[in-house]
């Protein structure tokens, strides 16, 4: 391999060896709802079962940030991400593999899934070059050139030993030509066909990805060619890359009707609350966002009526907390007007706490739906929030502007 991941001897006792086998049905689809696409599933891995919907927090440096593991398990989380790119750059797989992959280094037994640095192909545009083998960096770190590609994705992802990889993929940006677009879907499905031929962790599943854009018969086209293949799981990508709401969700519209009912479906990089909700009554199983811990950093709290700045004089004396009838330990202890205070200080608790209940509102709103899922009552409870929550005034004029 190259300089990416230099180094590695792949010899763990976790790591398996030779040709990979395609894993046994991973998926199960519980019910479905009347009113709309929106799915009741089951993810089986070997370090556990994932009720879906689901929401999965972002560890990207093996930490959901401001966040430790026992805060993540009282509330609620199935499964957390790692990110592919940025752990073989630090700790790098000299250390992940002395760990014994990323669930010992991190004391993690639940499930992790673990992007492919596809992403890294979008929002590292400036220090990269797309070739036809993969993509050519300079690390954000010091400049250093790296390469990853199809092989070095999936062999980092090995020693990572994430129960869930995702193939390496090309996320164009919104506003793309045509030709770029067809170029990014000829080397996805190319460089998904390579990934499939590489060796996994034990146990480990691959999931593809659909790129396309807005274009219907690209992601028609991206979308059979790797259900053709077989993989245990797809997501959808290529949107929250710029791309205004609706568009984001005529993306998924897209690319939904072409995957395979028996597997899982995964939008990658989703979104607020109510996005969620949206999305889920589209067909969607699993999300991931960084949005609950990044916003939270700046003072911004999620409710069920919307999100709000906390750091604002409105709250001031507000002794109420964040979200009344909210359990998290934030809500059950501590009062708006405290909160603003230690965020106003620049005191670390601050952005802790708000990133606790930002963390426990997503997950417990998908406990809800998968509640309302089993009862039968999705489609009322998808319009009672739809109503109740107010969306940001960029959502609102994205909206409006699209008719």
């Amino acid at each position: 391999m190259e300089e990416l991941f230099a180094g590695t001897s792949g010899k763990s006792s976790f790591i398996a060896s030779g040709n990979p086998a395609q894993s046994e049905a991973v998926f199960e689809l519980l019910k479905t709802d009347a009113t709309s696409r929106a799915r009741r599933g089951r993810v089986t891995t070997t370090r556990g079962v994932i009720e879906t919907p689901v929401f999965m927090p972002v560890g990207t440096q093996a930490s959901v940030k401001a966040l430790d593991n026992r805060e993540l398990e009282e509330m609620g989380t199935q499964i957390i991400l790692g990110n592919t790119y940025h752990l073989n750059l630090r700790p790098g797989m000299d250390i992940m593999e002395q760990a014994g992959g990323l669930h010992r280094f991190m004391n993690w037994d639940k499930p992790i899934l673990t992007d492919s640095g596809g992403f890294q192909v979008y929002s590292l545009a400036r220090i990269r070059k797309v070739k036809e083998h993969g993509v050519e960096f300079r690390s954000h770190l010091d400049g250093s050139k790296l390469f990853l590609g199809p092989k070095e994705s999936m062999e980092i992802q090995r020693i990572i030993g994430s129960d869930i990889a995702m193939l390496f993929d090309e996320c164009p940006p919104h506003g793309c030509s045509p030709e770029e677009a067809t170029d990014a879907v000829n080397r996805t499905i190319r460089w998904a066909a390579e990934c499939a031929e590489q060796p996994r962790a034990d146990g480990q599943q691959y999931f593809g990805i659909v790129q396309g854009g807005a274009d219907p018969a690209l992601r028609e086209r991206c979308a059979r060619e790797l259900v053709a293949m077989d993989f245990d799981g797809y997501a959808i990508g290529g949107v929250s890359v710029g791309e205004p709401e609706p568009e984001m969700m005529k993306a998924v519209e897209l690319a939904e009707p072409h995957l395979p009912a028996e597997k899982a479906r995964y939008a990658m990089g989703l979104g607020t609350p109510a996005q969620m909700v949206e999305l889920i009554a589209r067909g969607v199983d699993m999300f991931d966002c960084v949005l609950p811990t990044r916003v939270a950093r700046n003072g911004t709290a999620y409710t069920y009526d919307g999100a709000f700045n906390i750091k604002g004089g409105a709250v001031k004396d507000s002794f109420d907390p964040i979200e009344e009838g909210c359990e998290c330990f934030t809500c059950r202890h501590h009062t708006r007007a405290y909160v603003r205070h230690l965020l106003n200080v620049n005191e670390i608790l601050g952005l802790r706490l708000v990133s606790i209940h930002n963390s426990h509102l997503y997950l417990r709103l998908m406990a809800d739906i998968r509640s309302h899922l089993d009862a039968g009552t999705y489609g009322e409870f998808r319009a009672e929030f739809i109503a109740r929550y107010q969306p940001s005034s960029k959502v609102l004029a994205q909206r409006a502007a699209a008719g």
